[in-house]
């Protein structure tokens, strides 16, 4: 397998552990644009977030990430099979896909190579929707904190990859016929050091302690701490999904 920039595999268990699940809303919104239901691509699938909620409405899921050690870390399903592979290659017949998926990942992809290879997969009347979440937001105290330690703090260790997202995919190529989607939001309740953990799992988070040698958070919590008092409270937390819908060009 060709070499790729793997920015996951050390924090695959962080990842697992701390990452939001995707609502059922947004699956169920999707299901409802594909005819057929017997495949599901779902390409930089991590540890299967996406792949599992899939599987609620396609009869096949497959799943596929290069990380190994994100498979390894991946949520067993039985209509789920993953795949250690690259975006740009799957290993799927041509025009047998009803829908691709990609969560949190395109920003990582060669783009317009992973194009290519899924209009080859997608039927034709199948579709791709790419999507990605935006900074945490709790209350007025401690979203300008969050977001000064994604900006600031960490800021200097986020990939080049990572400002396609941080412009909400408005700049990503997408050659396809394009569907409005509807708005969706990813809510879950924190306690502070589920919050905390979050945070470590971004790759930022992760090469900064790599490179510093020392772990960010502390300062972060210390920070926290005055607006989130009580540490086994469980406080709402909310990402806004950003997302990009469509069907292959006439």
């Amino acid at each position: 397998m060709a070499t790729f920039s793997d920015n996951f595999s050390k924090q695959a268990s962080i990842y697992a552990q701390f990452r939001p699940s995707y609502p059922h809303e947004l699956y169920d919104y999707l299901s409802n644009l594909t005819p057929a239901h017997d495949l599901a691509w779902d390409c930089g699938t991590g540890n299967g977030q996406s792949a599992i909620h899939l599987a609620d409405f396609y009869n096949q899921v497959y799943a596929s990430d290069p990380s190994e050690a994100q498979i390894k870390n991946a949520f067993e399903h039985e209509k789920v099979t993953y795949h250690v592979e690259k975006a740009e290659e799957p290993s799927l017949p041509e025009h047998a896909v009803d829908i691709i998926t990609v969560a949190q990942a395109i920003h990582w992809f060669d783009i317009d190579k992973f194009y290519e290879a899924a209009k080859k997969v997608l039927k034709k009347d199948g579709i791709i929707a790419v999507w990605a979440y935006a900074v945490p937001q709790v209350d007025k105290n401690i979203d300008p904190i969050t977001q000064n330690f994604h900006d600031k703090t960490v800021g200097p260790y986020w990939p080049s990859e990572i400002k396609l997202l941080q412009q909400g995919y408005t700049t990503i190529p997408f050659p396809f016929r394009e569907i409005e989607p509807p708005e969706f939001y990813i809510r879950k309740k924190y306690k502070l050091q589920d919050f905390l953990g979050h945070l470590l799992s971004w790759s930022a988070t992760q090469r900064y302690i790599q490179q510093e040698e020392r772990n960010p958070l502390f300062k972060l919590k210390e920070e926290l701490v005055p607006f989130w008092k009580d540490e086994e409270e469980a406080k709402q937390v909310t990402w806004k999904i950003i997302m990009r819908v469509g069907k292959l060009p006439s």
